[in-house]
């Protein structure tokens, strides 16, 4: 892919000059959604397919972008001088949050870049493409300008402070995290409070994860997903007028049944049950696939997905029809949705011999019951971003 990239950049950049070309991973969530804005933990892990980019810097502070994923838009030209979010500009406000993040953290671009992307992470599925590009453009700007004091801790915290600040969404650190951090065969357990993290080793001789898309797109900007973050901030200051905590994460099972009652709201109290309960999911998961349990693993995104259905309601029909499809199938050890929420993609854990079953079995399915077709992808765990040689 690499190669027909950069004779495109060729093609629309010419060839002369110091031309390279990056690579950042999209992710999947196996299980702990809606906790990395809570305090709690997630288990992501980066995928093989993600947003490759080809950059070279200018002589002056123009910067020109074009995406091979949409071509027909052409090359869009800003600069250096205008470094501000439109909702004309499109998909080039998330490089352009990064470089505006850059700048604002001291950072200085001397120049203008010539940036290509192309994308194999489908759009709107919530696998993290813009999460993706974001950790792509700060690869690509630390690399070109030379600033190697920037960790790749560091880029996920810049995307992620870009996409909060500049493009208006209140994500959390995973996404970035997963992209920048990631490491082939291992998902990353990470404690968002503190950015604390270890990488466990996913050891499946005799299953596959298999990603399907819904084909319903979401867009999490518009959304509920605000809404939510709202929700459970209300709820913790509640909870902090009866109890010492910092975030939603601090708290057990039990401890929330002690204190639930103290907030005040009923739509409030069952988003923060849902965070609780979620982070010990979570905890419980990478214990259980820790001592090769699988099958606890696979319990625990089931339930996972009815409290995101039930408590957190950021699912939908078409995503619940994917899900109760998927737990009919022998050989699905866990089923859940991915992602923010609201459309996207369901992650399943498949034992090998089931794989064509499922595919075939839900595909005819959904196609039924819904009128359009998902796609399904069974996916490896890749590393990181970084620069290509």
């Amino acid at each position: 892919m690499q190669k027909e990239l950069m004779q495109k950049f060729y093609e629309i950049f010419g060839n002369e000059g110091d031309i390279r070309s990056y690579f950042a991973p999209g992710r999947v969530n196996l299980i702990g959604e809606h906790t990395d804005y809570n305090g709690g933990h997630v288990f992501p892990c980066a995928l093989t397919i993600g947003t490759f980019g080809i950059a070279r810097k200018r002589e002056d502070n123009k910067i020109r972008f074009y995406s091979a994923n949409f071509s027909k838009l052409g090359v869009i030209e800003t600069s250096l001088d205008d470094l501000v979010p439109s909702e004309k500009a499109g998909w080039t406000n998330y490089p352009k949050g990064v470089m505006w993040t850059f700048e604002k953290r001291g950072y200085k671009l001397t120049s203008g870049v010539d940036f290509l992307i192309w994308g194999n992470i489908p759009n709107g599925s919530g696998l993290s493409s813009s999460a993706s590009l974001e950790v792509l453009t700060g690869v690509m700007l630390r690399d070109m300008f030379g600033f190697d004091e920037i960790t790749m801790q560091d880029l996920a915290l810049i995307g992620q402070y870009s996409e909060n600040n500049f493009n208006g969404m209140n994500c959390g650190i995973m996404d970035q995290f997963a992209s920048a951090m990631g490491k082939k065969d291992c998902a990353i357990f990470l404690d968002t409070s503190n950015l604390k993290f270890e990488y466990a080793p996913v050891k499946l001789p005799d299953a596959k994860i298999v990603i399907t898309n819904s084909k319903v797109k979401h867009s999490l900007v518009g959304s509920a997903y605000n809404d939510r973050r709202n929700e459970c901030e209300t709820a913790l200051k509640d909870l902090q007028k009866v109890t010492d905590i910092q975030t939603l994460g601090d708290l057990t099972e039990e401890e929330f049944e002690a204190h639930k009652d103290a907030i005040q709201d009923p739509v409030c109290r069952v988003r923060a049950k849902h965070a609780v309960y979620e982070n010990q999911r979570t905890i419980k998961a990478v214990k259980a696939l820790k001592e090769n349990n699988i099958e606890e693993f696979g319990r625990l995104m089931n339930a996972s997905h009815i409290s995101l259905r039930d408590d957190y309601e950021v699912s939908c029909e078409e995503i619940d029809i994917l899900v109760n499809l998927a737990w009919q199938i022998p050989g699905v050890l866990g089923s859940r949705i991915t992602g923010g929420g609201f459309g996207g993609c369901t992650v399943s854990i498949v034992k090998n011999d089931a794989v064509d079953t499922f595919i075939d079995t839900i595909g005819k399915q959904y196609k039924e019951k819904v009128g359009h077709e998902a796609e399904f992808y069974v996916v490896e765990i890749g590393d990181g971003a970084g620069k290509l040689a």
